[in-house]
Protein backbone atom coordinates (compact mmCIF):
# COMPACT_ATOMS: atom_id res chain seq x y z
CA UNK A 1 0.00 0.00 0.00
CA UNK A 2 1.95 2.87 1.01
CA UNK A 3 5.19 3.49 3.23
CA UNK A 4 3.93 6.29 5.49
CA UNK A 5 5.45 9.05 7.34
CA UNK A 6 6.77 8.27 10.94
CA UNK A 7 5.87 10.27 14.19
CA UNK A 8 8.44 12.22 15.81
CA UNK A 9 9.07 12.47 19.87
CA UNK A 10 6.68 15.57 21.10
CA UNK A 11 3.63 13.94 18.66
CA UNK A 12 0.69 13.60 21.38
CA UNK A 13 -0.39 9.88 19.73
CA UNK A 14 3.66 8.34 20.82
CA UNK A 15 2.42 9.03 23.99
CA UNK A 16 -0.92 6.95 23.90
CA UNK A 17 -1.89 3.71 24.81
CA UNK A 18 -2.72 1.71 21.66
CA UNK A 19 -6.48 0.31 21.76
CA UNK A 20 -7.03 -3.40 20.75
CA UNK A 21 -8.27 -4.01 17.71
CA UNK A 22 -11.24 -6.12 18.03
CA UNK A 23 -12.61 -6.05 14.35
CA UNK A 24 -10.48 -7.57 11.07
CA UNK A 25 -11.39 -6.59 7.78
CA UNK A 26 -9.81 -4.70 4.78
CA UNK A 27 -9.15 -2.29 7.59
CA UNK A 28 -6.79 -4.38 9.44
CA UNK A 29 -5.32 -5.66 5.98
CA UNK A 30 -4.55 -2.42 4.93
CA UNK A 31 -2.74 -1.17 7.99
CA UNK A 32 -1.04 -4.37 8.23
CA UNK A 33 0.27 -3.87 4.14
CA UNK A 34 1.67 -0.10 5.41
CA UNK A 35 3.50 -1.59 8.56
CA UNK A 36 5.23 -3.72 6.54
CA UNK A 37 5.31 -1.13 3.43
CA UNK A 38 7.38 1.26 5.90
CA UNK A 39 8.81 -0.83 8.57
CA UNK A 40 10.60 -2.83 4.80
CA UNK A 41 13.26 0.45 4.05
CA UNK A 42 16.97 -0.44 4.98
CA UNK A 43 17.68 0.44 9.07
CA UNK A 44 14.12 -0.59 10.26
CA UNK A 45 13.83 -3.24 12.75
CA UNK A 46 10.17 -2.56 13.58
CA UNK A 47 7.46 0.47 13.46
CA UNK A 48 4.42 0.30 15.77
CA UNK A 49 1.13 1.66 14.02
CA UNK A 50 1.65 4.44 17.31
CA UNK A 51 4.57 5.77 14.92
CA UNK A 52 2.14 6.37 11.58
CA UNK A 53 0.06 8.26 13.59
CA UNK A 54 -2.73 5.22 14.14
CA UNK A 55 -3.30 4.56 17.85
CA UNK A 56 -4.08 0.78 17.86
CA UNK A 57 -2.08 -1.93 19.44
CA UNK A 58 -0.36 -3.47 16.19
CA UNK A 59 3.17 -3.43 14.96
CA UNK A 60 5.53 -4.84 12.16
CA UNK A 61 8.94 -6.20 12.27
CA UNK A 62 11.95 -6.71 9.92
CA UNK A 63 15.06 -8.80 11.40
CA UNK A 64 17.75 -10.80 9.58
CA UNK A 65 14.76 -11.02 6.45
CA UNK A 66 11.95 -11.98 8.73
CA UNK A 67 8.93 -9.47 8.36
CA UNK A 68 5.48 -9.31 9.56
CA UNK A 69 2.70 -7.80 11.68
CA UNK A 70 1.05 -8.57 14.86
CA UNK A 71 -1.90 -6.98 16.10
CA UNK A 72 -2.75 -7.02 19.72
CA UNK A 73 0.62 -8.23 20.81
CA UNK A 74 1.20 -8.94 24.75
CA UNK A 75 4.95 -9.29 25.32
CA UNK A 76 4.57 -12.93 27.25
CA UNK A 77 7.88 -14.19 27.90
CA UNK A 78 11.29 -12.61 28.40
CA UNK A 79 14.10 -14.43 29.50
CA UNK A 80 17.80 -14.45 30.06
CA UNK A 81 20.34 -12.14 31.73
CA UNK A 82 19.14 -8.31 31.03
CA UNK A 83 21.91 -6.69 29.54
CA UNK A 84 22.77 -2.46 28.03
CA UNK A 85 22.24 -2.73 24.86
CA UNK A 86 22.58 0.18 22.37
CA UNK A 87 19.64 1.14 21.16
CA UNK A 88 17.55 3.85 18.74
CA UNK A 89 14.20 4.93 17.84
CA UNK A 90 12.67 5.97 14.01
CA UNK A 91 10.45 8.50 16.48
CA UNK A 92 13.63 10.11 17.92
CA UNK A 93 16.13 10.31 15.01
CA UNK A 94 19.80 10.60 15.36
CA UNK A 95 19.99 9.02 19.21
CA UNK A 96 21.67 6.33 20.12
CA UNK A 97 21.69 4.90 23.77
CA UNK A 98 22.18 2.36 25.98
CA UNK A 99 19.02 0.45 27.16
CA UNK A 100 18.45 -2.65 29.54
CA UNK A 101 17.05 -5.46 27.45
CA UNK A 102 16.10 -9.52 27.81
CA UNK A 103 17.76 -11.18 25.33
CA UNK A 104 15.05 -13.33 24.43
CA UNK A 105 11.14 -12.28 24.20
CA UNK A 106 8.11 -13.68 22.83
CA UNK A 107 4.91 -11.86 21.50
CA UNK A 108 1.63 -13.42 21.35
CA UNK A 109 -1.15 -11.52 18.64
CA UNK A 110 -2.95 -12.22 16.01
CA UNK A 111 -2.62 -11.83 12.45
CA UNK A 112 -4.10 -9.34 10.25
CA UNK A 113 -7.38 -11.61 10.05
CA UNK A 114 -7.27 -12.30 13.68
CA UNK A 115 -5.57 -15.51 13.51
CA UNK A 116 -3.48 -16.32 16.32
CA UNK A 117 0.40 -15.78 15.85
CA UNK A 118 3.84 -15.86 17.98
CA UNK A 119 6.90 -14.26 17.49
CA UNK A 120 9.47 -15.26 19.71
CA UNK A 121 13.37 -14.31 18.86
CA UNK A 122 16.79 -13.88 20.47
CA UNK A 123 18.93 -10.92 19.84
CA UNK A 124 17.94 -7.94 17.64
CA UNK A 125 14.51 -9.67 17.10
CA UNK A 126 14.03 -9.98 21.05
CA UNK A 127 14.70 -6.04 21.21
CA UNK A 128 12.34 -4.64 18.87
CA UNK A 129 9.83 -6.98 20.12
CA UNK A 130 9.93 -5.69 23.25
CA UNK A 131 10.66 -1.75 21.94
CA UNK A 132 7.71 -1.93 19.83
CA UNK A 133 5.43 -3.20 22.46
CA UNK A 134 6.35 -0.46 24.26
CA UNK A 135 5.23 1.80 21.68
CA UNK A 136 1.49 -0.04 22.04
CA UNK A 137 1.64 1.46 25.75
CA UNK A 138 2.84 4.97 24.97
CA UNK A 139 6.47 4.26 26.18
CA UNK A 140 9.66 5.58 24.35
CA UNK A 141 12.68 3.81 24.78
CA UNK A 142 14.22 7.03 26.15
CA UNK A 143 11.48 6.35 29.07
CA UNK A 144 13.80 3.52 30.05
CA UNK A 145 16.93 5.35 30.48
CA UNK A 146 18.87 6.20 33.95
CA UNK A 147 18.23 9.91 35.13
CA UNK A 148 21.08 10.92 34.01
CA UNK A 149 21.84 9.67 30.33
CA UNK A 150 18.11 10.59 29.86
CA UNK A 151 18.71 14.16 30.80
CA UNK A 152 21.42 14.08 27.82
CA UNK A 153 18.77 12.58 25.83
CA UNK A 154 16.27 15.23 25.97
CA UNK A 155 18.92 17.78 25.28
CA UNK A 156 19.98 16.29 22.02
CA UNK A 157 16.61 16.33 21.50
CA UNK A 158 16.05 19.84 22.22
CA UNK A 159 18.79 20.62 20.00
CA UNK A 160 18.38 18.10 17.24
CA UNK A 161 17.10 19.81 13.86
CA UNK A 162 14.22 17.72 13.77
CA UNK A 163 12.32 18.79 17.17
Amino acid sequence: MAVREIRLFGDPVLRSTGTEVTTFDEGTRALARDLVDTVELPGRAGVAASQIGVGVRAFSYNVDGDIGCVFNPVLVEVSGEPTAIGEGCLSVPGLWHEVVRYPHAKVEGVDADGNPVTIEGDGVLAQALQHETDHLDGKLYIDRLDKDTRRVAMREIRESSWF
